[in-house]
C-alpha cells in the first residue's frame, strides 16, 4: 500500500504562486494515483516546516540545503517547460509514495 506523501509548497509570500503550484501538484498527484497532504508556506518557513513533510516544492529559487527532497516548480506557474516540471513532480511523488 502506497503511503500518503506530505508536501510543502512554498513561495515568497506563501499566497500567490504557491496557490497556483499547489493546484497543479494536486492534479499531478491525482492523475498519478498518489495520495498527498498539502501544506503551504513562505520560503522563509521552509527550514522549519520541512521537518513535517516528505518533500518540498518551491516556486522561487531556493539554494540552501535541505534534509528533505526539494524541487523547484516554477515551471508549473510560468508555463515554461510545464510538462517537464510536471513529469519531475510525478516521478518524485511516486518514488516517495513507494518508500
Amino acid at each position: 500500500m502506497a503511503k500518503e506523501v506530505k508536501v510543502l509548497v512554498a513561495c515568497g509570500s506563501g499566497v500567490a504562486t504557491s496557490t497556483i503550484a499547489q493546484e497543479a501538484i494536486k492534479e499531478i498527484a491525482k492523475d498519478a494515483g498518489v495520495k498527498i497532504r498539502l501544506m503551504k508556506g513562505t520560503i522563509a518557513e521552509v527550514p522549519m516546516k520541512q521537518k513535517d513533510v516528505d518533500v518540498v516544492f518551491t516556486t522561487a529559487n531556493y539554494r540552501k540545503s535541505l534534509e528533505k527532497p526539494h524541487l523547484s516548480v516554477f515551471g508549473l506557474v510560468s508555463g515554461i517547460n510545464k510538462a517537464g516540471t510536471a513529469k519531475k513532480v510525478e516521478e518524485l511523488l511516486k518514488k516517495l509514495a513507494a518508500e
